[in-house]
């Protein structure tokens, strides 16, 4: 069975509504006796901003959260006529989190209002009307178990603590502390299964909300995000491209789909219908189509639409580390500015690297008639731009991509003196972005004796190539002991030699 590697992911923020560039896709899941399978992707949001916490109210119904005008509401896709609606409009807060309640033709959401209360409230949507459900509890994410009693992760500092409500009895039970946001009705039972969050691993594990009794399910040694159910034995667990499936029955861990496409990036949330025949997932948007957006609204001028792709405490800096300011609000203030001092300027981007939450362009950009040529490093998290790094126009270095080439050439044939002598005696190498991990030619030479030894297919192919001045970037397609794998290694050159490398791996 194929090993599994999950990303170490970020598994609770004391931000729990976060307003990234996320999108809610639909597909159809079909089932044959060994295998399943997701096919037909649709984007069922298409909304620029926020769309998350995908609910299925029916079999041919989605609800989830939907930002427009400076808020968040609940909108809705009906599956067969392909049609979205939105179904709350409340402007003294926003709604996350849309479940159906048990036997009622009403909907639970949670209110974050302006003034900073965060409650949860039940809509009707034939008459508008919502009224609150729990007064006194900072509800993160909740599950009905039936109409009078649900469960919640109830938001405590900086952690959630599980908590069982009994909306006739007016009573609130804490159960267990340190949980994360999924919750679900475990299909064929009377159990909730939801996460619990212990020295940075994770346990699935089930509650039955009438007995308060709780058992563990499965100890996995990593974070995860989110679960969902696809029957009472079958767990279904998201890790950034792939969705993996848990049988509980053998304990087994299999990959059951990995997403080609570029709009699915970093899975953070899933729902499946209570036919088994659909799966609604929520995905950040691509990096690339997200740098794409980015430079469409420079060239557009507008600033709020190229400000909401940059995140809070967004790092602008020169290469490679020589920060020009911090934050968002010094950014729209600079950028304000520069529209209002070059309305005709335009940026082309010449090439464009990704790798992972990585994109570098080479751009061209035109300020009052005057051409600058510039590479542009974006650092990508959870949907937006934490740092923006100028590989700023510099004087022109004929003999930067020989050297480069030089160096390729000797790796490429592992011949060791060749491959050392196009580094400088004090060369330094990084993993991007700081981490150092070869410190002078003696350690370099040391370190790819050893790799070049236990490495006989190793090859490299370079996919693209930028330069900028003495700045080589290249993006390499490697072939490692039957692997192969994508990097970006950043070169800089100086006095013939090169001085400093950076790896993107």
């Amino acid at each position: 069975m194929k090993k599994i590697i999950f990303l170490l992911l970020v598994f609770i923020s004391v931000h729990l509504f976060s307003q990234t560039n996320t999108e809610v896709f639909l597909l159809d899941i079909t089932n044959t006796k060994d295998t399943i399978a997701l096919v037909h992707l649709k984007n069922i949001s298409n909304n620029a901003g926020y769309d998350n916490q995908p609910y299925f109210y029916d079999n041919n119904t989605v609800l989830f959260a939907s930002s427009r005008n400076h808020q968040t509401d609940i909108k809705s896709y009906t599956i067969t006529t392909d049609e979205n609606a939105w179904k709350t409009n409340t402007a003294s807060g926003s709604e996350y989190s849309p479940l159906k309640i048990p036997n009622k033709k009403a909907v639970s959401a949670i209110r974050l209002d302006k003034n900073g209360l965060q409650r949860l409230y039940s809509y009707d949507f034939t008459n508008e009307t919502s009224q609150i459900l729990l007064k006194d509890i900072k509800v993160g994410y909740h599950v009905w178990y039936n109409q009078n009693i649900l469960v919640s992760a109830m938001l405590v500092e900086d952690s959630m603590n599980l908590v069982i409500s009994d909306l006739e009895k007016n009573t609130n039970q804490t159960v267990h502390k340190n949980v994360g946001r999924s919750l679900h009705k475990i299909p064929n039972s009377n159990l909730i299964g939801f996460i619990s969050v212990e020295n940075n691993a994770t346990t699935i594990k089930s509650l039955n909300p009438i007995t308060g009794d709780i058992k563990i399910i499965k100890s996995l040694p990593i974070l995860i995000p989110d679960i969902c159910w696809l029957s009472e034995n079958k767990i279904l667990i998201p890790d950034d491209k792939i969705i993996a499936q848990l049988n509980t029955l053998d304990d087994s861990i299999s990959i059951i789909h990995q997403f080609q496409e570029n709009e699915i990036n970093g899975i953070s949330r899933m729902a499946i219908s209570p036919d088994g025949k659909h799966l609604a997932l929520v995905s950040e948007e691509s990096p690339l189509i997200l740098i794409e957006k980015q430079s469409l609204a420079f060239n557009n001028k507008d600033l709020e639409r190229f400000a909401s792709y940059y995140s809070d405490p967004v790092i602008v800096q020169n290469f490679p580390n020589d920060t020009l300011y911090q934050g968002k609000s010094k950014l729209i203030s600079d950028y304000k500015d520069f529209f209002s001092k070059n309305p005709e300027a335009n940026v082309e981007i010449l090439k464009r690297i990704h790798k992972g939450n990585i994109v570098i362009d080479e751009e061209r950009i035109n300020i009052n008639g005057k051409e600058h040529h510039r590479a542009v490093v974006y650092e990508i998290r959870n949907g937006q731009i934490v740092s923006k790094t100028f590989i700023q126009n510099k004087e022109k270095l004929p003999e930067a991509e020989a050297i480069i080439q030089q160096q390729l050439e000797a790796f490429n044939t592992k011949n060791m003196d060749a491959f050392v002598e196009t580094f400088d005696s004090e060369v330094a190498a990084y993993d991007f972005p700081n981490k150092i991990y070869v410190q002078g030619k003696k350690q370099l030479q040391t370190v790819f004796s050893d790799f070049f030894a236990q490495t006989p297919d190793l090859h490299c192919d370079i996919k693209n190539r930028i330069i900028i001045g003495n700045v080589v970037i290249d993006e390499e397609y490697l072939t490692v002991n039957g692997d192969n794998f994508n990097a970006i290694v950043i070169y800089e050159i100086e006095n013939g030699k090169i001085s400093k490398m950076t790896t993107i791996r």
